[in-house]
């Protein structure tokens, strides 16, 4: 089992984010101190085609497999599947782990029942993905309700569940993606993550949010 952390030294969003200080640490070494806890995984792979990160992870993290995030992977538009499949063929296994390290609020606890969760059911699923329920009242475009009934305003708590896909974690045999190109395989499990631990840093604000978060000891990091 290996776990891949594919990071880009271009951010748009929130310039040189992978590797920006938080909490006093660069970014990607908050998931990269969570997942070396992980006594399930036999090896940690950071692709990436950043100097900066190469340089930072060889100094503090030796025990972390590098690999070159070749020219053609590098564009805007590049799929994550894309990209495992390149990470796949320089790195063998039979199953993956892939999360980011725009996740640094996951912790090794959560990765384990993960893991656990996935191979005790490999003979019904060949991949697994993070999820965070939603139990709140769903509007669409045309401001129509889907999950409930505005005339009789039930208690959130017993609407119907909704999961939103949170990118934290993805586990999938290699031969899953190698046949379908895709992370989630042809029978993907879902597996709940903890709305704290699922927070994911795409903005400034969440940026910040995440840092005070991890200073006040409210959450880990």
């Amino acid at each position: 089992l290996v776990a891949l952390v594919p990071m880009r030294h271009r951010s748009v969003r929130v310039p040189e984010k992978n590797y920006r200080l938080i909490a006093g640490k660069p970014l990607y070494a908050h998931i990269l101190n969570t997942l070396s806890e992980i006594e399930q995984l036999d090896r940690i792979v950071v692709d990436t085609d950043s100097p900066l990160i190469r340089e930072g992870v060889e100094k503090a993290f030796p025990h972390v497999q590098l690999i070159p995030r070749p020219e053609h992977l590098l564009g805007e538009d590049v799929p994550m599947n894309e990209i495992l499949l390149h990470d796949v063929s320089v790195v063998e296994a039979d199953c993956y782990l892939q999360t980011h390290s725009t996740n640094p609020l996951m912790r090794s606890e959560t990765f384990q029942a993960a893991i656990d969760d996935f191979m005790t059911n490999l003979d019904r699923y060949d991949a697994l993905f993070g999820v965070t329920r939603k139990q709140v009242r769903i509007w669409d475009d045309q401001g129509e309700p889907i999950n409930h009934d505005p005339s009789s305003l039930e208690k959130t708590q017993d609407l119907p569940p909704y999961f939103e896909e949170n990118s934290c974690v993805y586990l999938f045999k290699r031969d899953a993606l190698l046949d379908t190109r895709n992370r989630l395989g042809k029978k993907p499990r879902m597996f709940e993550v903890p709305e704290l631990e699922a927070f994911d840093i795409d903005t400034e604000w969440d940026f910040k949010l995440v840092e005070t978060l991890i200073q006040s000891g409210l959450a880990e990091g």
